[in-house]
């Protein structure tokens, strides 16, 4: 069998050198670095409040009354109206929680859920 050996001379070899950043490519890396985790932290904000809506039905029947706001009225007076031996800010909490009210703003002729406990007996 024959044998073929190659010889390299060590002068022909080239010097291994360092990695060197430079500042602008220590700004690329990080640019690069950051995109990927700003765009998961803009898509779970922008998505974050899509997980509130559901399919489940509303409150059952029986468990709440309504009434029709008149001009004038606000959830204050309703609350002293509907339940006059209650603390008025409980009952404006209720009111608020089963109509999902953002604001106290109430228009004339909006229908109110009431909770049964404060329902008027009549």
């Amino acid at each position: 069998m024959t044998a073929l050996s190659i010889d390299i001379p060590l002068t022909d070899r080239v010097p291994e050198t360092r990695l060197r950043l430079t500042t602008r490519g220590r700004r690329v890396l990080a640019v690069l670095a950051a995109v990927p985790a700003a765009t998961v932290l803009a898509g779970a904000i922008i998505g974050g409040g899509s997980a509130l809506a559901g399919r489940e039905e509303g409150a059952p029947a029986g468990t709440f009354a309504t009434v029709t706001v008149d001009p004038g009225d606000s959830l204050w007076s309703i609350a002293e109206e509907v339940a006059p031996s209650a603390d008025p800010r409980d009952v404006v909490a209720a009111i608020s929680s089963l109509n999902a009210l953002n604001g106290v703003g109430l228009q004339a002729g909006q229908r109110l859920a009431i909770p049964a406990e404060y329902a008027p007996a009549g």
